[in-house]
């Protein structure tokens, strides 16, 4: 399978109570769409946590800008408000602790108008589903596969191919 490199959606929304939810459907959508299925519960979590942090601590008309970058390897989500707070690990616990624990790595970086926040997770690339559909084995394919140790299968053959076949297996043709 042929991964897509650096699939890449981005959002820009006011942190709103009412929206978080909305924008946790949006995520897992898209996470579903690039096939990272397995991932959907943990990585929306986490900007779940990341989005209530920013309607808690910076307020609802804050800006912030959402951004989710699957590389084939390496999920990355961030979000980036307005705020000049950095955030801080409570001992306690809280989102910060819950983000660490949904992620394999996250961090907190100063930008020139606030903050971003952002946490991944090692994302493989999903296996790829056979784009040959499925043909069913005939006896004789079976039995060639997977040959009775007790012996030849008697098989009716119709056609030059699947006679060549039967006679390979030591079964007699039709006459």
């Amino acid at each position: 399978m042929t991964v897509p490199l650096d699939r890449h959606y981005e959002l820009e929304l006011h942190a709103s109570e009412e929206r978080v939810p909305q924008i946790r459907r949006i995520v897992g959508a898209h996470l579903r769409h690039w096939k990272l299925d397995l991932h959907v519960r943990a990585v929306c979590r986490g900007i779940d946590e990341l989005l209530t942090n920013v309607h808690r601590h910076v307020g609802d008309e804050s800006r912030c800008l959402l951004e989710i970058r699957w590389s084939g390897r390496r999920l990355t989500a961030s979000v980036e408000d307005d705020g000049p707070r950095m955030p801080r690990m409570l001992i306690a616990g809280g989102g910060l602790a819950r983000i660490a624990a949904l992620s394999d790595s996250w961090g907190t970086c100063a930008t020139t108008g606030g903050k971003v926040v952002w946490f991944t997770r090692s994302v493989e690339a999903p296996l790829s589903v056979p784009r040959v559909p499925f043909v069913p084995l005939t006896l004789v394919d079976a039995a060639l596969r997977h040959p009775d140790p007790a012996g030849p299968v008697p098989v009716a053959v119709a056609d030059t191919a699947t006679a060549d076949a039967a006679s390979r297996l030591r079964v007699p043709a039709p006459a």
